[in-house]
């Protein structure tokens, strides 16, 4: 009995230190080298994230009302949970300026919310996460559903930057991460066109852009596409990360529909920075793009999760710095 017992003691010992490589940073594995802390997107987050941001007490989250006022207090309440940083020299989390309605004419005063998650050896070398959580506001007029929920466009987008800021809050980086849910998007890219105003490009090795990820691609399930794919080698360097993941990244394959101009990545693409748009959704067929039917129930809850996943897992080596992607140059 003696010896059964030792040996069941023994396998105990050897199995507890196999363990240990699904430790902490810093733990020792079985061959004695540092392992790295694993961890995975929640689903039931992600699920709550998207449906708190699209949700009608939002009221569509246009600029200057209310309503985008309220998903701003909910991002800078999770920034909070995480303890990010306020960025550079701000008070709060809130980059808060003015700005004049090219429609209306009238003033609007809104909020790009900012966090940073300050690198360990490249701290001085930027990756910005970036989603835009306006969107179109309310019908003035009519009877039936009057709110544009934006459930994809972009409640999706932000669903994603929160959960990479956990995720990476979690796991580490050596580079400095800065998670942005801009303003105005939706009135020609203003909140992201204002902070790009304000920074210095050259630190920002690249700028990676959540848009519309909740639907099932073209390219079919696991897949993604990036705009401007052929204009740097981000893409290359998250195809290659995603090698025997299961998950594709694929070029944009809407040209026509000059995407890569469209969404906030283009306001720091415009300063040099490789910075793209990963997206989901099959833009062309979308019976949902800005849409009243625009809603959470539309979507995906899998499709989402999985492809902040697949970007955690594809932007990994630029996030440390080992990777650094190419400047775009935005020919004329």
């Amino acid at each position: 009995m003696k010896k059964i017992i030792g040996c069941f003691l023994m396998l105990a010992v050897m199995l507890s230190c196999i363990a240990v490589k699904k430790g902490k940073d810093g733990a020792k594995g079985k061959d004695g080298v540092s392992a790295k802390k694993e961890f995975f997107i929640d689903s039931t987050l992600v699920k709550k994230h998207l449906y708190t941001l699209a949700s009608d007490a939002m009221e569509g989250r246009k600029s200057g009302t209310s309503g985008i006022e309220k998903a701003a207090v909910y991002i800078e309440n999770e920034f909070k949970k995480l303890g990010l940083k306020t960025f550079e020299n701000l008070e709060t989390y809130r980059q808060t300026f003015t700005f004049k309605n090219r429609r209306s004419g009238k003033d609007i005063t809104s909020s790009n919310i900012l966090g940073v998650l300050e690198g360990k050896s490249k701290k001085d070398e930027i990756v910005i996460i970036s989603a835009h959580y306006d969107h179109l506001g309310m019908k003035t007029s009519g009877e039936g559903d009057l709110i544009y929920n934006g459930a994809n466009d972009d409640a999706s987008g932000v669903t994603g930057v929160l959960a990479l800021a956990k995720y990476f809050k979690e796991v580490g980086n050596e580079r400095t991460i800065v998670f942005a849910a801009f303003t105005a998007e939706e009135m020609g890219l203003i909140g992201s066109t204002h902070f790009g105003k304000g920074i210095n490009a050259s630190k920002y090795v690249a700028g990676i852009n959540l848009e519309m990820i909740g639907k099932i691609p073209s390219f079919g399930p696991n897949t993604a596409w990036l705009t401007g794919f052929e204009r740097s080698d981000f893409g290359k360097i998250i195809q290659k990360n995603l090698e025997g993941t299961g998950y594709q990244l694929f070029p944009d394959p809407y040209k026509k529909y000059n995407l890569f101009f469209r969404s906030d990545n283009a306001s720091l693409a415009r300063l040099g920075v490789p910075s793209h748009t990963f997206s989901t959704t099959p833009i062309d067929v979308d019976p949902d793009y800005h849409k009243v039917s625009d809603e959470a129930k539309t979507l995906n809850m899998t499709v989402i999760t999985q492809t902040i996943q697949a970007v955690a897992k594809g932007t990994e080596s630029i996030i440390n710095g080992k990777d650094t992607p190419t400047r775009v140059v935005i020919k004329k």
